[in-house]
C-alpha cells in the first residue's frame, strides 16, 4: 500500500519529478545512453556523466559514448522547465542542475529515437496506466463485494444465479474475450476513452475471484452473534452487508485490491 502511495504521488504531480519536456524532441538526441547518478564526484554533491555523440558516417546515426572523467552537476529540488501547481507556475523540480546558468541536459533513463526524455516520459505516463489500474480494481473490488455479499449472506435462488454467473465468466478464455472486446470498440474514440473502455472491461471480468472470496466468508459471518443482533435491532440488509460484514472481511479486500492493481496495469498494456 505504501509503495503505491508513492507512485499516485508521481500521478499526482508529475511535472516535479520529471527532468524535461517529455514531449520535446530532437533528432541530434537520439537513442542517447541512460545517465547514472553518482555522489561526490567532480566536486559536486551529486553528478551525472557527460555523453559524447558523433554521426556515424555509414549508418548516418547518432553514436554516443560516456564521458566519465567530465560531470554534469545536479541538485535536488533544483530548477527546470516551468509548469503549474495547483494553477501557480514553478520551476522546481525533483532533479535539477546545479547551475541554473548551465546549457547543459541530463538524462537519466537516455532518450527515445526521438530525442525525447524517457525518464521524463516514464513519469508523466503513470497518470494514465495507474489511474487505469486503480479504477478498475475499485470497480471490481466493489463488484465483488456486493455481489459476493448478497449471494453469502441471501443463499437460495439469488445465490444460485449468480455463482452460475460466476462460473460463466471464469470459464471463458481470458485474452480472446479481451481482445474481442477491444476490437469492438470505435475506432474514432480518442486514446483517453479507450483506456477507460478498457478499464471498464477488465473490471467487469475481474470481480469474480474476490466475488467467491466474499460469499465464503459471508456463509460462516452470517451465522455470528453480531449479525444476529443487527438483525434483531432492525437494521436493513444492505446495512447489515456493508456496515456489519464487510469491515471484517477488510484486510483481505485491502491485501487483494493493492495486488490486483498492478495485474490489471499489466492487463491495460498488453491489451
Amino acid at each position: 500500500m505504501f509503495v503505491l502511495i508513492v507512485f499516485y504521488l508521481i500521478v499526482l504531480v508529475p511535472a516535479f519529478f520529471a527532468t524535461a519536456d517529455p514531449q520535446a524532441t530532437s533528432a541530434r538526441s537520439s537513442f542517447m545512453p541512460p545517465q547514472r547518478i553518482a555522489f561526490f564526484r567532480g566536486g559536486y554533491f551529486l553528478s551525472v556523466p557527460a555523453v559524447e555523440g558523433k554521426r556515424n558516417t555509414t549508418t548516418l546515426r547518432m553514436e554516443w559514448s560516456v564521458n566519465g572523467d567530465e560531470r554534469i552537476g545536479i541538485q535536488l529540488f533544483g530548477p527546470g522547465p516551468e509548469w503549474k501547481f495547483l494553477g501557480i507556475p514553478t520551476n522546481i523540480h525533483l532533479f535539477g542542475l546545479a547551475d541554473p546558468e548551465s546549457k547543459e541536459t541530463f538524462h537519466l533513463l537516455g532518450t527515445d529515437r526521438l530525442g525525447r526524455d524517457q525518464w521524463s516520459r516514464l513519469m508523466y505516463g503513470t497518470r494514465t496506466s495507474m489511474t487505469v489500474g486503480l479504477v478498475a480494481v475499485i470497480l471490481s473490488v466493489l463488484l465483488g463485494v456486493l455481489l459476493g455479499g448478497i449471494s453469502g449472506y441471501f443463499g437460495g435462488f439469488i445465490d444460485l444465479v449468480i455463482q452460475r454467473i460466476i462460473e460463466v465468466l471464469q470459464s471463458l478464455p481470458t485474452i480472446p474475450i479481451w481482445l474481442a472486446m477491444t476490437a469492438a470498440l470505435p475506432r474514432d474514440w480518442p486514446p483517453t476513452r479507450v483506456f477507460f473502455a478498457i478499464t471498464i472491461i477488465l473490471a467487469f471480468i475481474g470481480w469474480t475471484t474476490l466475488a467467491r472470496e466474499v460469499r465464503g466468508r459471508f456463509l460462516s459471518l452470517r451465522e455470528e452473534d453480531f449479525v444476529l443482533a443487527a438483525e434483531l435491532s432492525g437494521a436493513s440488509q444492505i446495512r447489515i452487508i456493508l456496515r456489519h460484514m464487510a469491515p471484517a472481511f477488510t484486510s483481505h479486500i485491502i491485501a487483494t485490491s493493492t495486488l490486483a492493481i498492478p495485474v490489471m496495469i499489466i492487463n491495460e498494456t498488453s491489451l
